[in-house]
C-alpha cells in the first residue's frame, strides 16, 4: 500500500472508531432525558444537528448540490431507515427485552456489514474480515451483556439491527458525489418531520413541551457530538475503509459506553467489560491487516 493510502487508511480508523465511540456516549447521557417525550426529544435533536451541518457546510463553501431523483430516494430511505426507523425499534424493543438483549443484537452489525457490503458489490466476502466481524461482535456482546427479553423484544431488536446495517450501505452510493458534510446534513434534515409526527401521534403536544437545564444541555450533546460531530467522522470513513472494514469499529459501541459512565461516576467497568474490550481490539487487528489476496468477483 503507498503511503497515501495508508493516510487515507489511517483516517479512515481514527474516524470510524471516533465516530463509534461518540455513539457509544449515549448511553451514560440518556438518563437525564428518561422524563422528556422521547420523538419530540430525537426530532429536536435531529433539528440542532442538521442545522449544526448546514452551518458547517457554509462554512466550508460546500455549495448546495441538488440530489437527483436517485439520490433523494436514497436520502429519504436513509432518513427512514437509519434515522427515525432505527430509533423507534430501539425504544420499542426496550419495552419488552432487556436493554442488554437489544445492545447484543445490534452488536452483531459488523458480521452483518462484513456479508452485505461484498455481495452488493458482486464479490465474496473477505474470509479474514468475517471471522474478524465475529470476534468483534462476540466482544461487544461480552462487554453488553446477553440479557433476556421475548419473542416481540427479539424480533424488534433485529429490526435495529437492519435499520442500523442501512445506515451505511444506503449512504455509500451518496458519499462519492455529495460528500460525508452533506450527505449528513440531508439525511439528518430529513429526518426531523418523520419522527415529529411520531411524535405529536405518540405524545400529542406534550411531545415538544420546555426542558429543564439539564434536559437541554443533553439534547445539545447528542446534537452536537452523537449527531453532527459522530455522522461526519462515520460518513468520511466509510468511502476510505469500506462498509466490510468501517462495520469492525462498531465494537466501539460498548467502549464508549463504559468510558463515558466512568468519567461520569454512573458506573464502573467490571471483568466482561474488559474482556469485551480486549476482544474487540483483537477482532479489529484481526480485520485491518492487509488483504491476503484480491477478492474474486461473483458471477
Amino acid at each position: 500500500m503507498t503511503e497515501d493510502g495508508l493516510r487515507d487508511r489511517s483516517r479512515g480508523a481514527a474516524g470510524a472508531a471516533t465516530a463509534m465511540f461518540c455513539v457509544g456516549t449515549l448511553t451514560a447521557v440518556s438518563p437525564a432525558l428518561h422524563a422528556y417525550p422521547i420523538y419530540g426529544g430525537q426530532a429536536l435533536r435531529y433539528a440542532a444537528g442538521g442545522l449544526l451541518l448546514l452551518g458547517v457546510m457554509r462554512a466550508r463553501g460546500l455549495a448546495h448540490l441538488r440530489p437527483t431523483r436517485r439520490e433523494l430516494a436514497l436520502i429519504v430511505a436513509l432518513a427512514v431507515v437509519g434515522l427515525a426507523a432505527f430509533n423507534v425499534f430501539i425504544i420499542e424493543s426496550t419495552r419488552y427485552a432487556d436493554p442488554a438483549t437489544v445492545g447484543t443484537v445490534v452488536a452483531t452489525v459488523p458480521i452483518a456489514l462484513a456479508l452485505a457490503a461484498p455481495l452488493m458489490e458482486r464479490r465474496r466476502p473477505t474470509p479474514h474480515i468475517v471471522v474478524a466481524a465475529a470476534v468483534v461482535a462476540c466482544g461487544a456482546a461480552v462487554a453488553t451483556g446477553l440479557g433476556g427479553g421475548s419473542p416481540l423484544g427479539l424480533l424488534l431488536a433485529l429490526g435495529a439491527l437492519a435499520c442500523e446495517v442501512g445506515f451505511s450501505l444506503l449512504a455509500v452510493p451518496l458519499l462519492p458525489r455529495l460528500g460525508a458534510v452533506r450527505v449528513s446534513a440531508y439525511a439528518t434534515v430529513a429526518a426531523v418531520p418523520l419522527l415529529l409526527a411520531t411524535g405529536l401521534a405518540v405524545d400529542g403536544r406534550a411531545a415538544l413541551r420546555p426542558s429543564t437545564a439539564s434536559e437541554a444541555a443533553a439534547l445539545a450533546y447528542l446534537a452536537v457530538v452523537v449527531t453532527a460531530f459522530a455522522f461526519f467522522c462515520w460518513y468520511d470513513a466509510l468511502p476510505r475503509l469500506g462498509a466490510e472494514r468501517a462495520g469492525l469499529f462498531s465494537g466501539f459501541l460498548p467502549i464508549g459506553a463504559i468510558i463515558s459512565s466512568v468519567i461520569l461516576g454512573t458506573g464502573h467497568p467490571s471483568v466482561a467489560d474488559l474482556l469485551g474490550a480486549a476482544l474487540v481490539i483483537g477482532g479489529l487487528l484481526l480485520g485491518l491487516r492487509p488483504r491476503p489476496a484480491r477478492a474474486r468477483v461473483m458471477v
